[in-house]
């Protein structure tokens, strides 16, 4: 949920949910709250998205979810309930917006493409509810409350479980036609390479994500090339190592654990470089836990990169920023996009559509 300010004499609340699948990690969640305009968060709630139940259940969980924050809301604001009037729903991608429609979501389970999100989630709590992709949400966070304050060009990658990215031109946000649009992620670095969990072989996100490392720890505990994750693996037969298990190896001076981590970061640190002659940004902002975990590494490498790879003027101009916003990003860019498409009338339509079942 989240308020807006009108005019100085009321606060609008808008419902929020922010889900995020972590299937590597063992852990996946689906977190809800009430979002002021100032971006901080009241009645915030999280709960385990039940991926292995389909995609009915996830739907359900998120409405809990929902509900849960606006009743914890109203423990704090009894009038918090009057003042909702809009729900927004981040999620991965690749999604179909104006449909409010999950497309091909890669870490949902094989039946969650076509899911229909925003419509049962409208209905239930009988609010207009919008959809976009995890990473757009969180770019218009960043560019309202974090580190892309005041910045109209930006740059937003999340390094984490998956990575993806969004870029914002003018203050406008880069969506293509279908809004599948800036999916850095599965942009191919390798002519061949190690397989993507869309499907694809060589694409970036097989080479740099927590999916990835987890992959690759895996392969090196089970040739016993990693002697620290070899007897991690005995210890803990049929685990799977993830992201900051390899870091930990790494950490306690296992060399094939630390090449594993120094590639992921070299990877991504070359794909940006090339990313600051596509989208010319003025700034670009990295957030997810890897981002975090490594950042000293992380950004000494991409200033690196984009100094020998760029070209002068943009390397130049652009600068490198953690993310401010850390995992509630998409909790507050939520706010600004609904708020947005509540006053837009080609929205107004397709929410129309949508309830007709358009």
């Amino acid at each position: 949920f989240f308020f807006q300010a009108e005019d100085g004499i009321r606060d609008k609340l808008v419902t929020g949910v922010q889900t995020c699948a972590l299937p590597i990690f063992g852990g996946t969640q689906i977190r809800a709250a009430l979002v002021r305009a100032d971006g901080t968060r009241v009645g915030r709630t999280s709960l385990a998205t039940p991926i292995a139940s389909g995609p009915a259940a996830v739907i359900a969980a998120c409405i809990d979810a929902l509900r849960h924050a606006r009743s914890l809301a109203a423990a704090e604001d009894s009038s918090a309930a009057a003042r909702i009037v809009g729900v927004g729903v981040s999620a991965p991608g690749p999604l179909d917006p104006w449909k409010g429609v999950a497309v091909e979501p890669p870490n949902l389970g094989p039946d969650f493409p076509g899911t229909r999100i925003t419509a049962p989630i409208s209905t239930a709590l009988e609010l207009p509810a919008y959809l976009e992709h995890d990473t757009k949400v969180a770019i218009l966070g960043e560019h309202r409350f974090g580190a892309g304050r005041g910045i109209d060009d930006l740059f937003y990658l999340t390094f984490s479980t998956g990575l993806g990215a969004a870029v914002m031109s003018g203050g406008r946000l880069i969506t293509g036609p279908d809004d599948t649009a800036i999916e850095v992620g599965h942009a191919p670095i390798t002519l061949d390479g190690p397989p993507c969990s869309c499907g694809g072989v060589g694409h970036l996100e097989a080479h740099a994500s927590g999916v990835a490392l987890a992959r690759v720890g895996l392969e090196a505990a089970v040739s016993g090339h990693s002697p620290w994750l070899a007897a991690w693996l005995a210890a803990h037969p049929g685990g799977i190592p993830d992201a900051a298990l390899v870091a930990a190896a790494a950490a306690d001076g296992d060399r094939v654990a630390a090449d594993l981590i120094e590639h992921a970061l070299f990877a991504v640190s070359r794909a940006i470089a090339g990313f600051v002659n596509v989208f010319n940004p003025t700034r670009i902002i990295i957030g997810g836990s890897l981002a975090e975990a490594h950042w000293v590494r992380l950004a000494s490498k991409v200033a690196t990169e984009i100094s020998g790879q760029a070209f002068k003027l943009p390397a130049r101009r652009v600068s490198v920023h953690l993310a401010e916003l850390g995992g509630d990003v998409s909790l507050a860019g939520c706010h600004p996009m609904v708020i947005s498409r509540l006053s837009d009338p080609a929205w107004a339509r397709a929410v129309a559509a949508r309830e007709h079942g358009g």
